[in-house]
């Protein structure tokens, strides 16, 4: 680590907060925007997992391109929603994100995170989640490209990397780094992005039935 930036404090582990998908409540206005989706995009073509986050990504921003803008592999999605249900930690850049993810608690570190030089906050925010939470979670990134920059230099071995960061700087590039590292991910090619998709897709997983094989 940078010896100009210290650690921050270490919070205590929260509980990974299960939810069952199966006891998920779907309002009616949710249940209709998704109905017109449908009538506007077929996505009855894709795999069920790459189908669930490709629409709810969508239904997210309100934005058709996204089916053509996702980049996602339903082998990833497949080993990253299992992990998820078993357990697996989920890390996000900024609480934006945390705030859009309604079925499991998640760790941001970037209250305690302090820029320095060649260091942004979001990236040194992901260095304390990563020391905290180890190999094997699932990340998050929805705001920042310099937070999805320091990521690839860890060695985060990650069930999964949301990386759908926003902006004119940074942030088409961070994505075509992800592709690019060989990483289980879902990315998308354009500089659109954000805490509401990159939740989105997130919540995509959570959502999804749990197959009996997955069952935690």
């Amino acid at each position: 680590m940078n010896p100009a930036i210290p650690p921050g404090p270490a919070p205590a582990a929260a509980a990974p907060g299960f939810s069952d998908p199966a006891d998920r409540v779907v309002h009616p206005i949710e249940q209709e925007s998704f109905r017109r989706l449908r009538a506007r995009l077929d996505t009855s073509h894709l795999p069920p997992l790459t189908r669930a986050v490709v629409e709810r990504v969508i239904h997210s921003a309100a934005d058709l391109e996204y089916a053509d803008d996702l980049v996602l592999a339903e082998g990833d999605l497949e080993r990253a929603h299992a992990a998820l249900h078993a357990g697996a930690p989920v890390v996000v850049d900024v609480e934006m994100v945390a705030a859009g993810i309604t079925r499991r608690r998640t760790v941001c570190r970037l209250k305690d995170a302090r820029s320095g030089p060649g260091l942004t906050r979001s990236a040194h925010a992901v260095r304390l989640a990563h020391e905290q939470v180890g190999p094997g979670a699932l990340w998050v990134i929805g705001c920042a490209p310099t937070a999805l920059e320091e990521l690839l230099t860890l060695d985060a071995s990650p069930a999964l990397v949301i990386g759908l960061p926003v902006g004119f700087v940074g942030a088409a590039e961070s994505k075509e780094a992800l592709r690019a590292s060989g990483l289980p991910a879902v990315s998308n090619v354009s500089e659109k992005g954000g805490s509401a998709v990159a939740a989105a897709a997130l919540n995509a997983l959570l959502y999804h039935p749990i197959t009996p094989k997955e069952t935690p």
